[in-house]
């Protein structure tokens, strides 16, 4: 094996070449230019999360292949159902919500243009999306199928998709792709910075108002929560932290919907599962939680309690709309936005006649701004304007070596997911907070705060207690034990099913029940969804 000093020296050559090469036609090379001792750095620290995420990937296309499926669901108008394979994500037909499933279809697939000719299909819709995918799996293998929400992100990509490449500088600066990143706040937000959920949780990535209230005591300006420029810098933080902690975007993503708690139980679970690394350990964990879920959903709810089929599915929806990162992206006009930090209170009319700009278009960058911008807070503007404030737009300036160093050294931080939870660690990450706040950069500023915040989480809450009772109890353990024999049985009844032919009558359906005794007549016991 190559030692570790060795193979990040390889990355990092890699990184570089890949950066700096620039070929021309035929067999020669242009000159390198040679890098600064920052760019080299800040190119390190990347070059390790590019290899992270390339992990990932790959991750994904074992577990969860069909992830590309999901950057349909936002590109495509409301009002519509489309199905997609489950092996690799590609879209296969297209149908509208209401209507005739036979005559408005769009055929992706043409294979499947003739494959409902002639069937009769229920118009309860969730039946009718039932019997589809019955017919599909028939002649395709496994399918995916879901509403479609183009309308969730349309309107405010228009409005805001020209801040894009400044926002992925924003991501890229804390060690966090930035089609990862900003997918995210895709299916958080649609981009919207003053999007509201049922929950309450307000703008680009979609944080509880207590979580920005407690941001706001740990930061040293203000931080207005309904601009995504704002935001931006804190959820890239954030997920850069978790990141690490789990050496993987998959949990940290998943983290960020289901909870800690709930994420670590199910990394447990699949390290009971044998997975080898966090990773593996997620998706059996997840796999493990979503079926057992289907078969008796109170019985075993200790073992994953709120995490649900969206919980499952948040991580492959991200990766799936970095695709359409890259397109917006790469379709739209792109603008500079730069960030002023307000001395005083800063009136909205004011901003208009100084600049020039319509109210609307100085809302269209400061989306939380009604009235005024309060002093301390940030403005956002094209360009920059000195009398409202010092420049802190630092994705407009080369990254702070110092800052660099510490991303790196950050970033590379070797240590277990039960280890972050040891209240030993939490001097680890002191250390951290402390180092990159003695930057003296935005950046450092940020992921000061952000460290602040996730000591606080994993130190002076119960979570590491909760997870390390459950990592521990004999009683959790022995539940597992039960519900994996259960789904251990339940795999065998679908097996016997698809032997004697009786598939489609379900698990426990009658016919099942009749044929399945004839073969083995204790096996129906040992599934408690068959118990009356």
């Amino acid at each position: 094996m190559l030692c570790g000093f060795c193979m990040r020296n390889i990355i990092l050559l890699l990184a570089l070449a890949a950066h700096y090469s620039v070929m021309v036609p035929g067999l020669y090379a242009q000159e390198l230019s040679t890098p600064s001792p920052t760019e080299t750095t800040e190119l390190a620290a990347r070059a390790h999360t590019e290899v992270r995420l390339e992990a990932d990937r790959q991750a994904l296309q074992r577990y969860r292949p069909n992830y590309p499926f999901w950057q349909h669901i936002f590109s495509i108008p409301d009002g519509r159902i489309i199905y997609g394979s489950a092996k690799d994500g590609r879209l296969l037909a297209n149908f509208p919500t209401r209507g005739n499933w036979a005559r408005d279809v769009v055929w992706e697939e043409p294979a499947l243009s003739t494959a409902l000719t002639g069937v009769r299909l229920p118009s309860r819709l969730s039946q009718r999306r039932d019997e589809v995918e019955k017919i599909f799996e028939a002649a395709t293998g496994p399918v995916v199928h879901n509403p479609t929400r183009g309308r969730f992100l349309s309107p405010h990509a228009e409005r805001y998709g020209s801040f894009l490449s400044e926002w992925s500088e924003i991501y890229e600066r804390f060690g966090v792709p930035a089609e990862i990143g900003l997918a995210q706040a895709i299916i958080e937000s649609g981009l919207n910075g003053r999007a509201r959920s049922s929950a309450r949780a307000l703008g680009f990535c979609q944080w509880l108002p207590r979580n920005w209230a407690y941001l706001n005591r740990l930061a040293p300006y203000v931080i207005e929560g309904y601009n995504q420029t704002t935001q931006a810098p804190y959820c890239a933080a954030y997920l850069s932290v978790l990141a690490t902690m789990y050496g993987s975007f998959i949990p940290a993503l998943s983290e960020h919907h289901a909870g800690g708690v709930n994420v670590g139980r199910t990394v447990i679970n699949g390290e009971r599962l044998g997975g080898e690394n966090t990773r593996e350990q997620y998706f059996l964990g997840s796999d493990f939680a979503r079926e057992l879920r289907g078969i008796a959903l109170r019985r075993y709810r200790q073992l994953y309690r709120t995490y649900g089929r969206r919980s499952a599915l948040y991580a492959e929806m991200v990766f799936g709309n970095a695709l359409n990162v890259d397109q917006l992206r790469s379709q739209m006009s792109q603008s500079s936005v730069y960030a002023m930090r307000a001395p005083r209170n800063i009136g909205l009319a004011e901003i208009t006649r100084v600049t020039g700009l319509s109210s609307d278009e100085v809302k269209r960058f400061n989306p939380a701004l009604v009235r005024q911008v309060p002093s301390g807070a940030n403005l956002y503007l094209p360009d920059y304007i000195p009398e409202f404030g010092r420049d802190v737009s630092f994705w407009h300036h080369p990254v702070d070596p110092t800052y660099a160093a510490v991303l790196d050294d950050f970033v590379r931080l070797d240590a277990s997911v039960e280890d972050w939870h040891r209240a030993s660690f939490e001097s680890t990450l002191r250390e951290f907070q402390e180092r990159f706040e003695v930057t003296g950069t935005e950046e450092g500023t940020v992921m000061a705060t952000i460290l602040a915040y996730v000591i606080s989480d994993l130190h002076t809450s119960r979570r590491g207690a909760i997870l390390d009772e459950f990592r521990n109890s004999d009683g959790i353990q022995r539940l597992f034990e039960r519900g994996l024999s259960e789904l251990n049985s339940v795999g065998r009844v679908k097996e016997l099913q698809r032997l004697v032919g009786v598939d489609v009558d379900g698990v426990c359906g009658p016919r099942t029940r009749a044929a399945i005794n004839a073969h083995d007549p204790d096996l129906l016991a040992t599934v408690s969804a068959c118990q009356r």
